[in-house]
């Protein structure tokens, strides 16, 4: 049973840094309790973003390898990406697999919305299962072209054995739409 919180007063807010992609705000807060602390946290756009699992076949998921610049490495995950203004988010991750892996779903179903890092900014991802797939490619934001990974959801354990496979939004989304799928496999 949960009991729910009173959120702490925002007493104060301003904008400390600012950068092409992010921006910092400090917030004040008091607490109910009386205690009063001052916080940072990135602000986003408030329209979140979509991971997509893929399955070329009820057997096959297809996976992405990108560049990732926080790490300077390349990394195995899923398609992914914002949720760009006035599209919903079933939308945008049709969007993002066309343009990531050059085919669309005919069947999207949500899986999930999780948040990430919730203490330091408001970021949701939707993150959802992509079925009877068909091809269609269209022009994305990467600068190289993405290398397409397929693995058999049979061999999921292998995967999080991988050494480019630790992106935990990622994880998350293999291990929900293992238990999504359940019985059907």
């Amino acid at each position: 049973m949960t009991t729910k919180k009173i959120l702490p007063q925002i007493t104060a807010r301003k904008q400390v840094a600012k950068s092409r992609l992010f921006a910092i705000e400090q917030i004040d807060l008091t607490f109910t309790n009386g205690v009063m602390r001052e916080y940072e946290r990135m602000s986003g756009t408030g329209r979140g973003a979509v991971m997509i699992v893929p399955m070329l076949d009820q057997d096959t998921m297809l996976l992405v390898r990108e560049y990732c610049a926080g790490t300077h490495t390349y990394e195995l995950g899923f398609p992914k990406g914002l949720i760009d203004a006035g599209e919903s988010a079933d939308q945008a991750a049709n969007r993002e697999l066309k343009e990531e892996i050059g085919y669309g779903a005919n069947k999207l179903s949500l899986v999930h919305c999780v948040a990430m890092a919730p203490a330091f900014f408001d970021a949701k991802m939707s993150i959802f299962l992509a079925e009877d797939l068909y091809s269609e490619k269209l022009l994305g934001d990467e600068p190289e072209a993405l290398e397409i990974v397929p693995w058999p959801l049979a061999d999921y354990r292998q995967l999080l054995l991988e050494q480019d496979f630790n992106e935990a939004r990622s994880i998350a989304a293999l291990l929900l739409v293992k238990d999504h799928l359940g019985d059907t496999l």
